[in-house]
């Protein structure tokens, strides 16, 4: 795990955070069936971003492995992600791929997790990382396979990793120092 039990809260935090956004993104058209469980996963994912944020706040003097080197490097890393996934989400629109925007977001999402693994020593962001590329990775030919909307596919594959990542980190921080 990590070293610094504000990391854990923190990436608690942001990984509740963006896990509500993909539960969200998949609710655009999901089978009657799913809605349960993506509003499940929204409000588990609104809860973990509040008690990591929280639990951030009251460490927030502790210590971190963010100093200037690990801050800019991380810096770097979210400024190419943003950048990939804007890039490619234009070519997407451009070319009328709309629907697999979402999926590309996903996978650059998954894939700069693991240079942010290591970047905050932080081993168990690989198994998130995992976890979401595959999640995005699979969306469409599942979706196809089972004539699924893509963004509901997508959005509960990448928000349910996301929410795993966000309770380890929380139960982590809450209980393993």
């Amino acid at each position: 795990m990590t070293e610094f039990l504000r990391d854990a809260a923190a990436t608690a935090a942001i990984f509740g955070f963006f896990g509500s956004a993909w539960f969200g993104w998949a609710q655009e058209k999901p089978p009657p069936a799913w809605r349960r469980w993506l509003i499940t996963g929204s409000v588990l994912s609104i809860l973990s971003f509040i008690a990591g944020g929280l639990l951030t706040w009251r460490h927030w003097s502790d210590g971190t492995v963010f100093d200037e080197t690990v801050g800019r490097t991380f810096g770097i890393i979210v400024g190419i992600e943003f950048a990939l996934a804007g890039l490619g989400a234009a070519v997407l629109g451009l070319t009328g791929r709309r629907d697999y925007v979402p999926v590309w977001i996903a996978l650059v999402v998954g894939v700069h997790l693991f240079p942010v693994a290591v970047v905050l020593h932080y081993p168990f962001i690989h198994v998130i990382a995992a976890l979401a590329t595959v999640a995005a990775l699979a969306a469409i030919p599942i979706a196809r396979a089972r004539s699924l909307p893509v963004s509901a596919v997508n959005g509960l594959g990448i928000g349910s990793a996301l929410l795993l990542g966000a309770l380890v980190s929380l139960g982590y921080a809450l209980f393993g120092f």
